[in-house]
């Protein structure tokens, strides 16, 4: 999911002079805040030739002109390291109360009971104190994109020969892909057709410091979390803002408005209305043990005060035990009718500890209840669907508007299959340039580095089929920021990096598209030295955008 940035890219050199820019007081009441112009670096791509001089560089290349240090023309992003230490902690105070009191929460894992009973060993979620600096043109760039991935995703899912096509070899070899296809096998089998379709997405991007391009990092169709909590961070950084104004001279404004939990709210009780029976219910899949229940508790909430729809929590297992098919395919949970089945889990091997988990994944797939995601929309989201989406000529296949696909194109990173010998060798021998990642959903599962090498030097030895199991990503170099991260009530100064996630809702009946929308945001910001950038796994902190 996430990248570092320990490694420098070795196919180009970048020279940044502006990281010499003299900084200068800010006119706010506290002199010891120091803002520095945010200007754009002035980029020289070197060819690899050992007698290719820096000037020769200067003359040939095609040098991005640094903008003018006029201050009318320029962003002015604060250094939140160079914070007054007593003005700090009181910003750090009333972040953790306003935290406690608007419900930016998770379970503590020092707490046994904190995943299973709400109020229970209650912890504030971890956050960044402040929000980070991000281009206004990427951040138009990922909302605008987003309806189109919907698209994207929705067509894919109706292609079954592609979806187990793509697939066929990873099932060899990944147990759990291969019973997700076995379930969609049956119901190609079935033709059992979904025709109210419903899609609450997030597809992830870090910006790359070396082509200044986004590029995409995953698409996740299934359990996209964290909708709740992150409207939250937004309003509290909105909050620190206005509270603090005269002392960080910045804009409150420039912060998105974030509405990704009433948007996903939306989106669920339009289709439980197209679902159209008034007595059923949506039910939330969710985990045995779940710290992350108090973002679902918010999208539920919100569902039932702003439009009256009720909504259930159950796991697979209880699924299997209360759950029953009706004739005419309706499901029925613990003598609740489900309208909508809204999945915060079972993207992991870890959710299917035995068969009854299985039993339940079917009995959902075989039912008429609208599935957020379907069994298709699930494995459209997996790793090896989006490396072969980025093969030349396949995004044709599924979309037809010309600057649609030039639009999704400019934001594909890398991608191989590791049946590529070529890419193989390459990050052999390069491995800081590449990250290993397997068909998994959720924080740590990635291989990177020398841990690359390493994996594919074993599975060449073995002559085994387990380089079905994984694809080659380009590994992004983001930029590197300076931030306070806030954990377990403690602060911390570090050099960080950010991935960017848009959420986007797609909700459609037949033929008719009733919803596809750009849904709000997620932004999560780890520590430079981290590979990965799980929150609730303990990787990294939510934060927010402030567009420059």
């Amino acid at each position: 999911m996430g990248a570092d940035l320990s490694l420098p890219c070795s196919h180009t050199h970048c020279f940044n002079p502006s990281t010499g820019t003299t900084p200068f007081r800010s006119k706010s009441k506290c002199n010891s805040f120091i803002l520095y112009p945010f200007t754009k670096s002035l980029h020289i791509h070197i060819p690899q030739s050992a007698n290719f001089s820096m000037d020769q560089a200067l003359k040939s290349s095609g040098v991005e002109e640094m903008e003018t240090h006029k201050r009318n023309s320029m962003s002015l992003i604060f250094d939140p390291h160079k914070i007054d230490h007593q003005l700090l902690q009181k910003m750090e105070y009333d972040a953790l109360v306003w935290s406690s009191l608007h419900g930016l929460l998770v379970g503590d894992t020092n707490s046994l009971r904190s995943g299973r009973v709400p109020g229970v060993g209650m912890i504030h979620a971890p956050f960044s104190l402040l929000p980070m600096p991000f281009p206004e043109s990427h951040w138009k760039q990922a909302c605008q994109i987003a309806p189109i991935f919907n698209e994207l995703v929705d067509r894919v899912s109706l292609d079954g020969k592609f979806l187990q096509d793509s697939l066929s070899r990873t099932k060899k070899v990944d147990a759990f892909t291969s019973r997700l296809l076995e379930i969609h096998s049956k119901m190609l089998d079935a033709n059992k057709i979904e025709e109210i379709r419903l899609g609450l997405h997030r597809s992830d991007y870090m910006l790359d410091e070396q082509t200044k391009l986004l590029l995409q990092i995953e698409l996740n169709t299934i359990s996209s979390s964290f909708p709740g909590l992150s409207s939250l961070v937004s309003e509290l950084h909105r909050s620190l803002l206005h509270q603090y104004k005269q002392h960080l001279a910045l804009n409150p404004e420039r912060i998105p408005q974030n509405s990704a939990v009433t948007k996903f709210a939306e989106a669920l009780s339009k289709a439980w209305s197209e679902y159209n029976n008034p007595r059923a219910v949506v039910m939330v899949v969710v985990q045995t043990e779940e710290r992350n229940m108090y973002d679902q508790h918010w999208l539920c909430t919100t569902l039932k005060e702003r439009y009256q729809v009720t909504s259930i929590r159950k796991t697979l297992a209880e699924i299997d035990a209360l759950g029953e098919l009706l004739p005419d395919g309706t499901l029925v949970v613990d003598g609740e009718a489900v309208a909508v089945v809204y999945f915060r889990a079972g993207y992991a091997p870890s959710d299917y500890p035995s068969e009854s988990e299985w039993r339940a994944r079917l009995l959902m797939e075989q039912s008429s209840a609208i599935k957020c995601p379907s069994i298709a929309y699930h494995l459209a989201g997996t790793k090896k669907i989006q490396q072969e989406l980025a093969k030349p000529n396949v995004l044709e296949r599924y979309l037809e508007n010309k600057d649609d696909i030039v639009k999704l194109r400019k934001c594909f990173a890398g991608l191989w299959s590791l049946e590529d010998s070529n890419i193989v060798n390459d990050a052999i021998e390069k491995p800081g340039l590449y990250v290993m990642k397997p068909q998994r959903e959720g924080g740590g599962n990635n291989i990177y580095g020398d841990d690359v090498r390493e994996t594919l030097l074993r599975i060449e030895k073995e002559g085994s089929n387990e380089n079905a199991a994984y694809i080659l990503m380009q590994r992004i170099f983001p930029t590197l920021s300076p931030a306070i991260l806030m954990r377990q009530g403690i602060s911390q100064k570090d050099n960080v990096i950010s991935e960017l996630g848009v959420y986007a809702a797609y909700l459609r009946n037949k033929t008719k598209v009733i919803i596809n929308e750009e849904s709000g945001y997620l932004l999560r910001t780890k520590v430079s030295s981290s590979n990965e950038g799980g929150v609730v796994a303990g990787f990294g902190v939510m934060d927010s955008i402030y567009l420059v």
